[in-house]
């Protein structure tokens, strides 16, 4: 029998395994890392009431591997940080995770087999509390039975925490390199999968004068969107350290919804790796690269949210718009275009949208605009072109000869209703928080989504018509009645009251 000397302070042997280490899974977690490092391509991790077994096929250890293992603070993996057979990126540094199982056990023993040589290290703690003067492990050479093959095994026994193995799993999913090639994990005979989120992906890759920063961010669909697990896993070797933010916690909501993982090799980490090394210029210039990615993942984020928000205000407006119709037709006397025949509707949206404005023939109380420009949302341009009585009457007009508002943002949603030879339009566009909630140009209406109103009216659809109705009629009534504000409010309450009598 022999014994291996263990060159650390009892003392800080007790900081290190139950103070640095105190959560129970961390000790799993750095077996498994422990057993990538030594280029395992499998490893099996078995967990029961009382004992907890890791067992890998890696390169296992010879007599001076063991003498290193059971030392505190050797170099070895700082100085070789590339794995000699498979070429990996060694993810340990200080040597101390192994201690890590005086968390959760009072006894660890360490089988291990590397070409001709196989032994067995213990360490009980209750032995070792009553030892005193040099702390020195027994080591049995070729025990039976052994490990018939390389590699290395350790069991945990006299545990004072119970692992659950569902946690065990789901923690290992998240902070071992389970995408590096030829390595798997198991536990209690279940293969380990990453996570796999579906939802729009935008990878990315920044460079700072440390290394590269690169991932992938994943925008969830809104059925998906979830509280649990915010931000994104931070990796440095393959392995998450922690999920960050990134400010997104000033997003609302949507935050929700963001989800990925991002690599820098070069981050610093605490002894425990549970944590970076937040006030060295490594990290500084991490943060930087990736307020550069969080602006274009939120712009992203926002654009595909407005997509959503265009499809039901679209809905919504055109449904207010018919409504409308159909009460002016009913009413013409509170239509400012005169009677209004049944027609048909358009639709058009964003930037591209043709808004086709027709204007009706000029009459005594109101004259028709001439074909040219006219000042439109936030000084853009909104050309009206008059048709004659020929093109009105269904005389196919030219795409080019047609009226369009021109310049609107990507984002904006146009709706029509064609009344009689009049086309009335409703664009939803973004015009300012301190803008105008709608304002009228020609025969467009123009309602602010920016405007606080529109934006809580906007998140309950049951009462979202109602609001879009009650802009539209107002603006319908001050074009009848622009020079008698309050004439004009009496026609807006009838109108609107008649948008929805059949509600009533």
């Amino acid at each position: 029998m022999e014994s291996l000397p263990v060159t650390v302070d009892r003392s800080h042997l007790i900081v290190l395994g139950e103070k640095l280490y105190a959560r129970s899974l961390e000790l799993v977690r750095e077996l498994v890392n422990n057993a990538y490092d030594a280029d395992a391509t499998e490893v099996s991790v078995q967990v029961a009431d009382d004992e907890v077994v890791v067992l890998d096929d890696g390169l296992g250890m010879d007599r001076d591997g063991l003498l290193r293992y059971f030392q505190v603070g050797v170099p070895d993996k700082r100085e070789n940080p590339i794995s000699p057979r498979l070429g990996r990126h060694r993810i340990g540094q200080f040597g101390i995770g192994k201690f890590a199982t005086l968390a959760a056990s009072r006894r660890f023993e360490v089988y291990t087999r590397r070409d001709l040589f196989s032994a067995r290290v213990v360490f009980d703690r209750d032995e070792w509390e009553r030892g005193e003067g040099e702390w020195q492990l027994p080591m049995e050479i070729d025990p039976q039975p052994g490990r018939k093959r390389d590699g290395t095994t350790v069991r945990m026994t006299k545990l004072t925490k119970r692992l659950d193995p569902t946690a065990v799993r789901e923690y290992l999913v998240e902070t071992v390199p389970l995408k590096a090639p030829r390595f798997a994990v198991y536990v209690n005979g279940l293969k380990l999968v990453p996570r796999s989120l579906a939802g729009r992906r935008l990878p990315f890759l920044e460079g700072t004068p440390f290394g590269v920063v690169q991932g992938e961010a994943v925008i969830l669909p809104a059925s998906r969107a979830a509280t649990d697990s915010l931000g994104l896993e931070v990796k440095v070797r393959g392995v998450t350290v922690r999920r960050e933010l990134f400010g997104m916690q000033a997003w609302g909501k949507l935050v929700t919804r963001i989800r990925g993982e991002v690599h820098a090799d070069f981050l610093p980490l605490t002894a425990d790796r549970s944590n970076f090394v937040v006030d060295s210029p490594e990290y500084a210039a991490f943060l930087e690269a990736m307020r550069t990615v969080m602006a274009e993942v939120e712009a992203a984020l926002r654009q595909l949210a407005l997509r959503k928000e265009n499809s039901v205000a679209r809905r919504a407006v055109q449904e207010a718009l018919d409504r409308i119709e159909t009460a002016l037709r009913r009413h013409p006397d509170l239509s400012p275009f005169g009677s209004i025949p049944i027609g048909d509707e358009v639709e058009g949206g964003g930037e591209a949208a043709l808004v086709a404005e027709p204007t009706a023939p000029p009459g005594p109380e109101r004259p028709g605009p001439e074909a040219g420009v006219e000042p439109g949302p936030k000084g853009e341009d909104v050309v009206i072109v008059s048709v004659s009585d020929e093109e009105a009457s269904g005389v196919e007009v030219a795409r080019d000869a047609l009226p369009r508002a021109r310049r609107l943002t990507p984002n904006a949603v146009v709706q029509r209703v064609r009344m009689g030879v009049t086309g009335l339009t409703c664009c939803i566009d973004q015009f300012g928080e301190d803008g105008p909630e709608s304002f009228t140009e020609g025969t467009i209406i123009y309602v602010n989504r920016d405007h606080p109103l529109y934006r809580h009216e906007a998140a309950k659809r049951e009462t979202f018509t109602r609001h879009l109705a009650r802009l539209l009629t107002q603006e319908l009534a001050l074009m009848s009645e622009r020079d008698d504000p309050r004439r004009a409010f009496q026609q807006q309450s009838l109108l609107l009251k008649e948008t929805f009598s059949d509600e009533d």
